[in-house]
């Protein structure tokens, strides 16, 4: 997954995408809502009809995680579950239409690492697999759980993950992580809305002035929404947006 030709801070650019396959046999379902969506939210995705499908790709691919459904044409999703968990430490995501706790109490006994039921949000879905993939990533040598730094904001994953003060990840869509890698390579500087306006044209998506406010009043709205905090996204009048420094930790350098 590339970032669509605007700038990358350094501290992002050497992240690869996160690899998830998705097994679901609703084909509309899976081609045209999961496989999209989660591509729009950057990840590399892949997708299966079947159990042997999935292990077909697994013989050539590797993946981080797997997203799950129960009910399968050839072999239930729970075993699965098991199966890829002794064979791998894979993160697992199970993604079905089953409200049978006694099925989510077995996913997560198989080795489910989270249980979500449909119809799903796809923002949720998202922030998951980015919640699941930040747990899987080995913190710094001699730092354990609990020394870990409180944050300020930031970004991760290529910029694809926000995280706030407290924690909470929101996953970002590709323009929302253009919008705030952009503003955040600006080094606390106020970008011009036509700036922002071009880097959103040159990465593929048009843009206009009254569009460019709409996709900020809905990421702001978003980020409060999920994280129950205030992002910090200052509009600088007549002339456009900027981070402040001193509420988001970044790296120092540009690249690119």
């Amino acid at each position: 997954m590339s970032m669509r030709g605007h700038r990358l801070l350094s501290g992002y650019v050497s992240t690869p995408p996160i690899r998830v396959a998705v097994l679901e046999d609703d084909e509309a379902l899976r081609e045209e809502i999961l496989l999209p969506a989660l591509s729009d939210y950057g990840f590399s995705t892949q997708g299966a009809a079947s159990a042997a499908e999935l292990y077909r790709h697994m013989l050539s691919q590797q993946f981080d995680m797997v997203v799950l459904d129960i009910g399968l044409p050839d072999e239930d999703g729970l075993t699965v579950a098991q199966h890829l968990r002794t064979m791998s430490d894979i993160g697992i995501v199970m993604l079905t239409g089953s409200t049978d706790r006694q099925h989510q109490i077995q996913a997560l006994h198989n080795g489910a690492d989270g249980y979500l039921i449909k119809p799903v949000d796809l923002d949720v879905l998202a922030a998951a697999l980015h919640s699941l993939a930040r747990r899987m990533t080995p913190l710094p040598h001699g730092m354990v759980p609990d020394q870990a730094p409180v944050s300020r904001w930031r970004l991760e994953a290529d910029g694809w993950r926000l995280v706030s003060p407290r924690g909470t990840i929101v996953a970002l869509t590709a323009i929302e992580q253009c919008v705030l890698t952009t503003l955040m390579s600006a080094s606390n500087e106020p970008v011009l809305r036509d700036s922002l306006i071009q880097a959103l044209n040159h990465s593929r998506y048009d843009c206009d002035p009254h569009r460019l406010e709409m996709i900020i009043h809905r990421l702001r709205r978003k980020v409060l929404s999920q994280t129950k905090e205030m992002l910090p996204l200052l509009t600088v009048r007549s002339k456009g947006y900027m981070l402040p420094g001193d509420a988001w930790h970044k790296p120092t350098t540009i690249v690119g």
